[in-house]
Formats: C-alpha cells, sequence, structure tokens
C-alpha cells in the first residue's frame, strides 16, 4: 500500500528540486561578448550580475587595428548575444561571424546616432586589413555622452530581449546609468564653458574627438584621421606646426594607443606643451586612471581643463 504522506513528501521534494533548479537557470548569467573595453563596460552597467561580459579588444589595445584569432572566433560562438559600435569601427566582424557559422547575435549599439563623415569624405583606411571606417564615417560616438544614452538604450533592448524575465533589472540598471551619464554631461558642459572660448583648441594624436566638438565646442586638430591605420605623412605635420604656431595652440594630448615621437616632434618645434595623456578608443585596467566610461571621460575633462585654464 501506497503511503500518502510519504508520496506527499516524495512530490514535494521533487517539486522544491526542480524550482531551484529553475532558479539556478534563471539566474545563470547570460554569455555576452563586448568588441572593445568602452562598450562591455557599458554592458556590463546595464547587465550588472544576470550577464557575462567578455572582451574581444582588450585595455589598452587600439582597436582600429586589432585583428581576431582563432580563439576570438569561439568565443563569438559561444556568446548569446555580441555588442558591437558599429559604424566601421569593427570591420573585421563579417569574417569573423561568418567564422562562427553566422549564428552569432550581433547589437550595433550606434543604430540611432547621427554620424559625423570624416573631413573631406573620408578615406577608408583599411589597408586590405577590412579594419577602415565604412562610408568615411567617425565611428568614436562615444565622445558625445548624448550617444552614449542612446547605446545605453540598445543595450538595455538587446538584454531584455534574451532575457526578458530581467526587464524590470535592466530597465532600473538602464535608468540609473542614463541617471548618471547626464550628470557626466552637465559637468563637461560646464566645465567646458569655463575655458576661454578661444582657448578651446587642442592637438591630439589623431581625430578622435568629432563627436566631443559636435556637443560640447572644444575643438581638436590632429594630424592623423579618424583611424589610427593612417600614416602620419611629413605634410600632414608640417601642416599642423604652422597652425600651432598661427593661432597659438598651447597644449598637446597623446592618446594611450598611441606613438608619442610625432606628438613630441610638434610639441618641440612648436613650443606648445605636452597636457598629458587621454583615454579615447580604450579603457585602462581597473587600476588604471580610466577603467569606466564615466572615469575616462572625466579624466579626459580634467586634462583638458587643467591645460587649457593655466
Amino acid at each position: 500500500m501506497i503511503d500518502r504522506r510519504s508520496l506527499f513528501s516524495a512530490s514535494a521534494a521533487a517539486f522544491l528540486v526542480l524550482a531551484a533548479a529553475q532558479t539556478v537557470h534563471a539566474q545563470t548569467p547570460i554569455e555576452t561578448i563586448a568588441s572593445n573595453t568602452i562598450i562591455a563596460d557599458l554592458v556590463t552597467q546595464v547587465g550588472g550580475e544576470r550577464i557575462n561580459v567578455e572582451t574581444l579588444v582588450g585595455a589598452g589595445v587600439d582597436a582600429h587595428v586589432f585583428q581576431p584569432a582563432p580563439a576570438d572566433a569561439r568565443r563569438v560562438a559561444a556568446a548569446r548575444l555580441v555588442f558591437v559600435n558599429g559604424l566601421g569601427l569593427e570591420g573585421w566582424l563579417p569574417r569573423l561571424v561568418q567564422a562562427t557559422g553566422g549564428k552569432a547575435q550581433i547589437v550595433t549599439l550606434s543604430k540611432g546616432v547621427k554620424p559625423i563623415r570624416e573631413k573631406g569624405n573620408a578615406h577608408n583606411h583599411s589597408h586590405g586589413h577590412g579594419h577602415g571606417h565604412g562610408e568615411g564615417l567617425d565611428p568614436h560616438a562615444w565622445q558625445d555622452v548624448a550617444n552614449t544614452k542612446i547605446y545605453v538604450a540598445n543595450i538595455r533592448d538587446a538584454l531584455i530581449g534574451a532575457d526578458p524575465q530581467g526587464r524590470d533589472i535592466y530597465q532600473a540598471r538602464a535608468n540609473a546609468y542614463i541617471a548618471e551619464l547626464d550628470i557626466l554631461d552637465a559637468d563637461i558642459r560646464k566645465t567646458i564653458s569655463a575655458i576661454p572660448e578661444a582657448s578651446r583648441r587642442i592637438i591630439t594624436t589623431h581625430d578622435a574627438f568629432g563627436y566631443f566638438t559636435r556637443a560640447y565646442a572644444l575643438r581638436f586638430i590632429a594630424p592623423q584621421g579618424v583611424s589610427t591605420e593612417a600614416e602620419i605623412s611629413s605634410r600632414d605635420v608640417a601642416r599642423i606646426i604652422r597652425q600651432i604656431k598661427a593661432e597659438k595652440i598651447t597644449a598637446i594630448f597623446i592618446e594611450s594607443a598611441a606613438d608619442e615621437r610625432i606628438m613630441n616632434q610638434i610639441a618641440k618645434e612648436t613650443g606648445a606643451r605636452i597636457g598629458g595623456r587621454i583615454y579615447a578608443d580604450a579603457l585602462t585596467a581597473k587600476d588604471g586612471p580610466a577603467p569606466t566610461y564615466v572615469a575616462m571621460m572625466r579624466h579626459n575633462l580634467r586634462a583638458f581643463a587643467e591645460a587649457l585654464q593655466r
């Protein structure tokens, strides 16, 4: 004879085991890939503990010259979502996705951004490697905080689509982060407005700050195009030197992944001051000065203000 109490206890135990298994499954982090460290940080800000993020182009690495390895194809194949910038930054992406059998869900974060075209209708600096910026678009849209908020909204929507159970969490985290970005945007505007308009001119290693200029009226001049794959010619250097002297530009900034020699040469020949190292395309390691997007923007802002307000 079957003991009803034993049967009930066994059923209850089975139910608890099943419920526990479902809970564990629901909390298993979603595997995601971010094309670079800036995007990885934004995805982490929205996804929190419900996701696991791996980065293709690591800290301090120049995204413009990155070439994926076979191991990267395996990582992409194992991911549920792949977050990329778009605007031609990841020229290597189609080949990488093809190597995975085309199964990866690609989320382009710049969708909805009003792009800037490279000056002079832009050359595509691909050099045959597929890294060029398609149709001459400037890919550095995150330099305008308003664009970063678009990135965050696209991340939120993609995560909700992949994990509807986490909708409230993703929505809340996105809202909180957008509020932080609003504060950042206001601080940038306030700081730049305090710099005399005639002094709002900076020399940088490559032209990565077009969106910053459009949003915040701080002018950047660079001997290199929007891609660091473009070779700097002696004519470019001579033009920059003439411009610095003519406009009395006082500050030169070297980007983290750049060759310092050209900028040091320009500084030596013009007397312009090296204003410090800034970060445009990649974050630093956690113990560095720019381990997150917000930290990167604030680090750069402090460097600009300190150099231009002297």
